[in-house]
């Protein structure tokens, strides 16, 4: 009886999000603190076994509709199951003929719940790196992320854009072009590999308390952008921009370039969303400790630039204050991962 394993890890979009949906120029990294663990065992049945974000158990009434609320109705099966389809649909339109076999899918998920770390596409990405591996398929590096999103957002009906997909099948740190010619030419951008060293202390922030659907968010700002208002339009370029910008002082060893436009695209973003009180806070109290900050995806986790391990202490302990935590991000290259028993990926 074969199993096959596959992970995926959480991701912060580092500058130019959320132009990603909006053919502009993103930076992202995956980091190893949080992820999915997904396997395939074979067996007589397709099955899909329900995992901890497809709750259906329940301690009280007032649990259910807290969770409801906050988490809607859907969990993490639907992702697995759109995910199939489109990788046996790939395979049929493809002409590649695989093994005459069904398999169990069962994954653990570590990524806080709807706070900006890409929990969902984590389990899409790790789904489909778990099925080439189970059916002996190879599916372009370029185009792999084109398919996770094509699961979600087109199978689903979920707002997304490539950035998370892209990190999570690449992982370490990558630079994305989503120029619109070449990505309706190819079927996906232009994507380049950085080298994590080149980055200076990176911090993760998050408030477990802070669930929110990030489809919401980019929402109004999509029909905006599809209506071309011009401040949402010239806002999506200065995203792509900031993204650009904080690409060439990398690779020229200008390190100290990136804290101002780490804040730049927090101050762009909240010039165009309506960003809430509760997730501004957590940017504010960050600066007023001295480190730059900016959304690690659409609210509730924020990703900034700090100075040394002091300042790394003072931070934590001024985000901690409004109930936020704080944690180094271990940058992951590829997904050779040990699972550890406090729950924290860690590189192998």
């Amino acid at each position: 009886m074969e199993i096959v394993k596959a992970r995926s890890f959480a991701r912060a979009g580092l500058l130019g999000n959320p132009s990603d949906g909006y053919f502009g120029k993103t930076m992202s990294f995956a980091f190893a603190n949080f992820g999915v663990d997904l396997s395939l065992t074979e067996s007589s049945r397709m099955r899909f076994v329900p995992g901890e974000v497809d709750d259906a158990m329940f301690d009280s009434p007032e649990q259910l509709v807290h969770d409801l609320r906050i988490f809607g109705y859907y969990g993490g099966i639907r992702m697995l199951k759109a995910v199939s389809k489109l990788f046996f649909e790939y395979c049929m339109e493809h002409g590649i003929e695989i093994p005459r076999r069904n398999f169990t899918a069962e994954y653990k998920i570590n990524v806080p719940r709807l706070v900006g770390l890409s929990g969902s596409s984590a389990i899409c990405s790790a789904m489909l790196k778990a099925l080439m591996k189970f059916y002996e398929v190879t599916i372009p590096e370029k185009y792999a992320p084109t398919l996770c999103l094509e699961a979600e957002r087109d199978e689903l009906g979920i707002n997304c854009g490539y950035q998370d997909r892209v990190i999570q099948m690449y992982n370490g740190l990558v630079f994305m072009d989503f120029d619109k010619a070449y990505l309706e030419e190819h079927g996906y951008g232009r994507y380049e590999r950085l080298s994590p060293s080149l980055l200076p202390n990176m911090y993760i922030s998050y408030d477990p308390n802070r669930a929110e659907e990030s489809g919401k968010a980019h929402k109004k700002v999509k029909k905006l952008f599809e209506q071309k208002r011009p401040d949402v339009v010239s806002a999506m370029s200065e995203f792509a921009d900031i993204a650009q910008k904080g690409r060439d002082a990398l690779v020229t060893g200008r390190r100290d370039e990136l804290a101002a436009l780490v804040d730049a695209n927090f101050n762009l973003r909240d010039s165009i969303f309506n960003v809430s009180e509760e997730n501004r806070r957590m940017v504010m109290v960050a600066r007023n400790a001295g480190a730059s900050a900016k959304f690690a995806g659409s609210g509730g986790a924020i990703v900034g630039t700090y100075e040394d391990d002091s300042h790394f202490e003072r931070l934590s302990a001024a985000l901690s204050e409004i109930g936020c935590r704080t944690l180094k991000p271990a940058i992951v290259e590829n997904d050779d991962a040990e699972m550890l028993g406090d729950g924290v990926w860690r590189n192998s």
